[in-house]
This record gives structure tokens, C-alpha cells and sequence, in this order.
């Protein structure tokens, strides 16, 4: 279900995914998805149990306690991940960006990163790539889905229907991984 070419994933009401180019690396793409939820959106999350996590999964098991997202933004090429403080003040600097720019809680900005372990993400590229993002037109769930890879060959996406409780759901999902350890 994950093998191209890219399913026709539906319109969800009430998500808009945007993508930006931070240029967190000299790779020529964008690296930067911003997805802007509505008010009242409910969160839920499963994050790795390891000890040794980035600060981005930190915040996000604190903040998912709370049930309510506006954003969601992931990062590209550079994971924050074993960057102490600098990392944090990297992801905090996102979510209050992105939380005054919707009059939110920073603590429904969900930021997510992967790429290169070990260096902190820098806060004047994360700061233009929100920028770039908050202005950029809406785009397809392929293109999010391009813009979270790192190594990944190609975009990759899936979708199913259900009938629970008699309701008609649709899961629609979008991941990235090719070269991880």
C-alpha cells in the first residue's frame, strides 16, 4: 500500500498542509511541512519509550495529555535530536511562532523532526521556513508527504474506509522512512 504511485489521498475538513523550504540542508527542496488544524481538533499520539529522545518527543508526551492540536510541523534534514538545550529552545521558538500567528496554546504546536542526529536544528532557517510556510498556498498530501522525507526514493501514502458504528471513516496517512537504522 505504500509503493507508487501515490494514492489519491482525500481532502480532510478542517487540515490545511503547507509546505516551505527552510533550507536546513543544500538540497534544493522543501524541508518544511506546516499543517494548520481547527479549533477544537483533538490529538492523540504514540511516541517512542526511548529514554534518550529528542526534545520534540519530549514536548509532544507532555502536550498530547491536553487532547487539543492547532499545528503540526515537521522537519526535514535535521533531527534535533542529542542537542541538549539549544534543541529545546529550537522546538519553543517554533511553537511559540506558530502558536501567536494562530492566538493559541504553544502547547497545541506539535513540532517534529528528522534528518542528520546531533545537531541542533537552527532557529533563524526554522523561523524563515515557518515564515515561508504560513504564507505558502495550501498543497496536496503527496506534496507534505515528499517534504517530510529525508533519504526517502519516493512519497509515501495510504488510505482505507470503514464502516464503524455504522459511520462510513476514512484513514488517510502519509510517512516517511527509507535508510533508517
Amino acid at each position: 500500500p505504500l509503493a507508487v504511485p501515490f494514492p489519491a489521498l482525500p481532502a480532510i475538513a478542517g487540515v490545511t498542509p503547507r509546505v516551505a523550504r527552510a533550507g536546513y540542508k543544500d538540497w534544493g527542496r522543501c524541508d518544511l511541512t506546516y499543517v494548520e488544524l481547527d479549533e477544537g481538533t483533538t490529538v492523540a499520539g504514540v511516541f517512542t519509550r526511548n529514554v534518550c529522545c529528542s526534545s520534540e518527543v519530549e514536548l509532544g508526551r507532555q502536550n498530547v495529555a491536553q487532547g487539543r492540536a492547532r499545528a503540526l510541523v515537521v522537519n526535514a534534514g535535521n533531527s534535533n535530536a542529542f542537542t541538549g538545550y539549544r534543541g529545546r529552545e529550537a522546538v519553543e521558538a517554533i511553537m511559540a511562532q506558530v502558536s501567536a500567528h494562530l492566538g493559541c496554546a504553544a502547547e497545541q504546536v506539535f513540532v517534529s523532526s528528522t534528518g542528520v542526529i546531533g545537531v541542533p536544528l537552527p532557529k533563524d532557517k526554522a523561523r524563515a521556513g515557518i515564515e515561508a510556510a504560513l504564507l505558502a498556498e495550501p498543497c496536496s498530501w503527496e506534496d507534505a508527504a515528499r517534504t517530510i522525507g529525508t533519504t526517502d526514493p519516493f512519497a509515501k501514502g495510504a488510505t482505507a474506509t470503514a464502516m464503524v458504528g455504522g459511520v462510513k471513516v476514512t484513514l488517510s496517512a502519509i510517512i516517511k522512512g527509507s535508510g533508517m537504522i
